[in-house]
């Protein structure tokens, strides 16, 4: 028998049935820590994938333009320091950090998805789609967790993913708080 966190059990032997599969992903519990209430000075290493994980993020430098302005205001309207964003083809990482023990996590991520959501759902160019794939992923950073390492990781990643060899030639990375081209040296 194999047991799923959280989920159902099946015979190693039996096939995973697509409807297995569904009702893994219907069902999948929610993970945010439980005795944590993402208010306050903490660091946050969030992922944010596209609907449908679609390529929407290609080649378009109005929609990113737009979104890292939306980033912006909303760290700056909800107390967060938005230290470095990399938009990738079908998804968002960012690494923020509250700025008072006020900083709610949950507020900023909620208000940035779904204005923005809003905003691509019904503006002229995309009007119909949708932008967002429901939840995120996030990383509370300890605070033994190095920020200039999280910082590497999400600048590198178009390198490791083929789409650029050095992260200074990606045009969707940046910071609102520090030159980049300082971070990998």
């Amino acid at each position: 028998m194999v047991r799923s966190p959280g989920l159902q059990t099946r015979r190693v032997d039996e096939p995973k049935s697509s409807n297995y599969i569904m009702n893994m992903i219907k069902y999948k519990p929610q993970p945010r820590l439980k005795d944590f209430d993402y208010y306050g000075q903490f660091r946050y290493f969030i992922a944010v994938c596209t609907d449908n994980r679609k390529n929407v993020f290609v080649n378009n430098d109005y929609l990113v333009k737009q979104l890292i302005g939306f980033l912006d205001q909303a760290g700056e309207k909800l107390c967060f320091t938005v230290w470095v964003y990399c938009f990738m083809p079908d998804h968002l990482h960012i690494l923020v950090a509250g700025k008072n023990e006020k900083s709610d996590f949950k507020k900023f991520i909620k208000d940035f998805k779904q204005r923005r959501g809003y905003w691509y759902a019904h503006g002229e160019l995309y009007a119909g789609n949708k932008l967002w794939q429901s939840g995120y992923y996030e990383h509370v950073l300890r605070r033994e967790e190095d920020t200039t390492e999280v910082l590497r990781y999400i600048l590198n990643n178009p390198v490791r993913k083929g789409l650029v060899a050095n992260y200074l030639d990606y045009c969707y990375s940046g910071s609102m708080m520090t030159d980049i081209k300082e971070i990998l040296i």
